[in-house]
């Protein structure tokens, strides 16, 4: 297939090259003229403006924005609709709230043009492994752009999960179970460390777990692999952001009146990590003070 894709960055860039060594034709677009250099010298098209990138496909057009979430969206598919006809396609592969993505797919609906929202989990290993891809989209948009799926996925890693939305409300929940399963490795590797009893080695236990244990997983090779650099992980500072699926997620949970403890408490974990010193830590110390005498600590 011919298709267009905007924006070049980490996902973008790798699925455009992932895509042309399937056989696609990709017309690449990004704000950095670099961007677009780069993936040019790799076979793809480029394209100065998204006018062009329209201009030079067939329709009916399949174009991908791979740009942050919000108004950077809105702005894209703003630009697009005017170049774009009734029977094109935007697919939206960005990690954008799911509310964003109904109300999309419903405009673009009046107009003729199908949206389709493609959760999109791999990282920068997508490249080489593929992108696991939950996509919301009608039946008919979902067959049209079925290749462009199955080049970027591995075997069984995509599927329509149902009607547009559909597809970044299963990433949102998916990446609310990731904040999950990273704190607790996290913790479990933090005791491990602190250990008083033992001097371990946290590579060579990440290793062993990631052979036969039921807490194997990618995410811990992908720990044994940090450890194997960097066994107190010294280099780096204990700040972890959060691109809103957490917050999104924990919402929802809300909204549902569903339990949801560790999804919340991974999240407000990472708001603690920003702060260089919590205030609120300072409240607890003098209120134990006044009230106890306990020993408080001076800066």
């Amino acid at each position: 297939m011919r298709l267009g894709m905007i924006g070049l960055g980490r996902m973008g860039g790798n699925m455009s090259e992932r895509l042309m060594k399937g056989g696609h034709e990709v017309v690449v677009f990004d704000r950095a003229q670099a961007a677009v250099d780069k993936y040019a010298g790799l076979g793809a098209t480029p394209a100065h403006s998204l006018a062009e990138v329209t201009s030079k496909l067939k329709a009916p057009r399949v174009v991908w924005i791979m740009v942050p979430a919000g108004k950077p969206v809105d702005d894209t598919i703003a630009e697009l609709e005017r170049e774009m006809s009734k029977g094109d396609v935007i697919i939206d592969g960005g990690n954008s709230n799911f509310h964003d993505s109904m109300r999309r797919a419903a405009d673009l609906q009046s107009k003729g043009i199908e949206f389709i929202d493609a959760g999109t989990s791999g990282g920068i290993w997508g490249l080489a492994n593929g992108y696991c891809l939950m996509v919301g989209a009608s039946e008919s948009a979902f067959k049209l752009c079925e290749p462009i799926f199955k080049t970027l996925a591995p075997a069984d890693g995509y599927a329509r999960m149902g009607p547009p939305g559909s597809g970044h409300y299963v990433k949102m929940i998916h990446n609310g179970i990731e904040y999950g399963m990273l704190q607790a490795y996290a913790e479990g590797y933090e005791i491990l460390h602190a250990s008083k009893e033992f001097k371990l080695d946290l590579h060579s236990i990440a290793g062993v777990w990631n052979h036969g244990s039921v807490v194997r997983s990618w995410l811990n090779e992908l720990a044994e692999a940090a450890f194997e650099r960097d066994g107190d992980l010294a280099d780096l500072r204990g700040y972890v952001e959060d691109s809103g699926e957490g917050r999104w997620t924990v919402q929802e949970a809300i909204d549902l009146n569903v339990p949801a403890p560790v999804i919340t408490l991974s999240l407000l974990a990472r708001l603690r990590s920003r702060q260089s010193d919590s205030f609120s830590a300072k409240v607890i110390a003098a209120l134990r003070n006044e009230f106890g005498g306990h020993a408080v600590k001076k800066k």
